[in-house]
């Protein structure tokens, strides 16, 4: 009897230990995206670990023990434009795994794990800064899973005062329109049926835009990432905002359960999305001694909370009517080249479109979920003719709404540029020569402002009837 008691607690022993063992996580891959300021290494895991990371000198290596672990797969990615010179990895112990990372040059580490998401499983993300001082701002942010505004996100640097602008040959400033290109590195976004990445799409459209837009005299436009790496969605307000932006576009395709979801949308915040976004400015005593109204003349920092709470409303008001109003004109246009989700402007808590200096619009391209837009979204020909639209509504409001000091301002004081464009419903029989005669408009300059492939329209459509002086102040 005691012989088989023994032996049924040296198996459970034995079951134990196996399960332990079992329990190892292992460390499956690792990937690395190069940003502008810092190198991301993110280590793939099968399940939660615990984790330390310090730096060695002479010569310059990170070493970060990943305990509860062990090597599941090859650890060799491309290290080239980036510090980093090899990686390495051995077991400290046999649920113990160190990795050395040799360095060319001393960085600064920070680390985080991160939970499973819709793309990926367990993570331990590391970054490595060039400069300490772009570690001191950062945080240990969570990627977004696809089109989600809920993500917590870099905490906004103050806006500086005295933002040097780039000047047109006029004297006057460009009007800077940021792009961002959604998601980006370890961040895939949604999928389409081929292998498709929503990162890589909106990158392609994003940069189209901005060639687009830098072909137009006082415009200026300036992608808040370049490349394949990962923005935290504050993090890419905080870009605009350096880069002096007086609009925000935000690139996206969108993806839905169903396959058969066609069709673009363009979104600004929300009524409660701006709401709730004030309140967490002013609880944030940095955020309140930020800079807002754009012009760089009013500032939170010396006003009581009452007065800073109405003056950043009354900011975000301003700003969202603007959002709307560039965000229909961008919508009409994109109308004339695809399918509409939707006829108007919606209105979501999207965390990147939170600027309350900036007027900001979510551009979803169309669904990458459907195959045939998909294949649409991939061709340059479509992405061109998205950017034309883009660029088109993106001209049409600031022509009606120059800020001060800029060259569409200048150009419109010198009545160069009418204050505004006109909309004209196509009616039965009317071609666009005619409607081009009727307003004393060049029919190219027509085709221009509206992104039109053809000169085919349809009985209802909304044109942008530009000002017969545009073409003018173009010479």
């Amino acid at each position: 009897m005691r012989i088989r008691a023994l032996v049924a607690v040296v198996g459970l022993l034995l079951a134990a230990f196996a399960a332990q063992a079992w329990a190892v996580t292992q460390v499956k891959s690792m990937r690395l995206w190069r940003a502008p300021d810092n190198t991301r290494l993110v280590f793939d895991l099968s399940g939660p670990v615990q984790h330390s990371v310090f730096t060695l000198t002479a010569p310059d290596r990170l070493v970060i023990d990943i305990n509860g672990a062990t090597l599941g797969g090859p650890i060799n990615p491309s290290t080239a434009n980036t510090p980093i010179t090899s990686v390495r990895a051995a077991q400290r112990t046999p649920t113990d795994l160190r990795v050395v990372v040799d360095l060319k040059k001393a960085v600064t580490p920070k680390s985080f794990v991160l939970a499973p998401n819709q793309q990926y499983g367990n993570r331990l993300v590391v970054d490595l800064y060039d400069q300490a001082a772009d570690a001191a701002e950062a945080s240990a942010p969570t990627p977004p899973p696809a089109n989600v505004a809920s993500t917590p996100a870099l905490p906004v640097s103050p806006a500086k005062p005295d933002i040097k602008l780039p000047a047109s040959p006029s004297g006057k400033r460009d009007i800077v329109v940021a792009i961002d290109a959604g998601h980006g590195g370890e961040d895939p976004g949604a999928s389409g049926a081929r292998g498709q990445h929503e990162k890589d799409i909106t990158l392609q459209i994003a940069r189209e835009v901005q060639r687009q837009i830098n072909q137009e005299k006082g415009f200026r436009a300036e992608l808040t990432r370049s490349g394949d790496y990962f923005i935290p969605l504050r993090g890419r307000t905080d870009i605009a905002r350096k880069k002096g932006a007086d609009l925000f576009v935000s690139i996206h395709a969108d993806a839905a359960p169903s396959s058969a979801a066609f069709g673009a949308s363009v979104f600004a915040l929300s009524d409660r999305g701006a709401t709730s976004e004030t309140a967490r400015w002013l609880a944030d005593t940095e955020n309140r001694s930020d800079l807002i109204g754009g012009a760089g003349n009013v500032s939170l920092d010396d006003k009581d909370r009452m007065l800073a709470g109405v003056l950043l409303d009354l900011s975000m008001t301003a700003t969202l009517t603007s959002s709307l109003n560039v965000g229909q004109k961008v919508l009409s246009n994109i109308g004339r080249v695809t399918s509409l989700h939707k006829g108007r402007v919606e209105q979501a808590g999207f965390m990147v479109l939170k600027s309350p200096d900036i007027p900001s619009i979510l551009v979803e391209t169309g669904f990458i979920s459907n195959a045939a837009e998909a294949v649409k979204l991939q061709s340059p020909e479509h992405q061109q003719a998205l950017a034309r639209s883009i660029r088109a509504g993106v001209k049409a409001f600031f022509e009606q709404n120059p800020p001060p000091g800029t060259y569409i301002a200048w150009l419109r004081d010198q009545g160069k540029i009418a204050s505004s464009a006109q909309d004209h419903r196509v009616a039965p029989g009317e071609s666009l020569s005619m409607i081009a005669v009727r307003y004393n408009v060049p029919i190219d300059t027509l085709r221009s402002a509206n992104a039109l492939k053809t000169d085919e329209l349809k009985v209802g459509e909304l044109l942008t009837i530009p000002p017969a002086t545009t073409l003018a102040a173009q010479q």
